[in-house]
């Protein structure tokens, strides 16, 4: 690993300097994805990662930087499971009338909370240097050290199966397709 590389624990919010990395990775979404790639244009840092960031019980963000530029990073967040709902947000690729299976599970008993890992990201010319496995096992420390927390989710798009491969390599397990597909969902239950 380079010496000029550091991680930072981002601070009371200060998320602002995850734009361009959060925009690049749903660049980099839209490009892998087999099912409705047009869906990634209306992903971006404000819709996705600020609004969850500002919605999540609690949330974490790691930031890897090179000499002071951020290349990378993992966002974290611990949300509030509402039970019984499993809201299909409006950026979802659905037809009107379409059964889908949302976010969580069927069948399955949801905890009041749950951790979710929602973006990692590190920028091509820093791949393959540890990076992500680095901030993944950063961010999983993090979601395990609340009692409140036994069960984490992880969001992959579809046509990412080096990052389905990555997490599960990592102890999750597959869950669900997630809007026909669109999404494959993966957990991982602590206790």
């Amino acid at each position: 690993m380079k010496s000029s590389l550091t991680f930072e624990v981002v601070q009371e919010g200060q998320i602002e300097q995850c734009r361009d990395l959060c925009n690049e990775l749903m660049a980099f979404q839209k490009s892998q994805a087999i099912i409705a790639p047009e869906v990634f244009d209306r992903m971006n840092f404000d819709t996705r990662m600020k609004r969850s960031y500002d919605s999540a019980l609690r949330s974490q963000v790691i930031v890897v930087k090179d000499d002071g530029v951020p290349v990378g990073y993992i966002f974290s967040t611990v949300e509030t499971v509402k039970q019984g709902e499993d809201a299909i947000p409006a950026w979802a690729p659905v037809q009107e009338g379409q059964e889908v299976q949302g976010f969580y599970p069927n069948g399955d008993e949801l905890p009041p909370v749950m951790g979710c890992v929602s973006n990692l990201y590190v920028r091509e010319a820093y791949k393959g240097m540890g990076l992500g496995s680095k901030l993944f096992g950063m961010a999983m420390e993090w979601l395990e050290s609340f009692e409140d927390v036994d069960l984490i989710m992880i969001y992959i798009s579809n046509g990412n199966e080096a990052a389905l491969d990555f997490y599960l390599s990592r102890g999750f397990t597959f869950s669900h397709e997630v809007f026909g597909g669109f999404i494959k969902a993966v957990y991982k239950r602590l206790k």
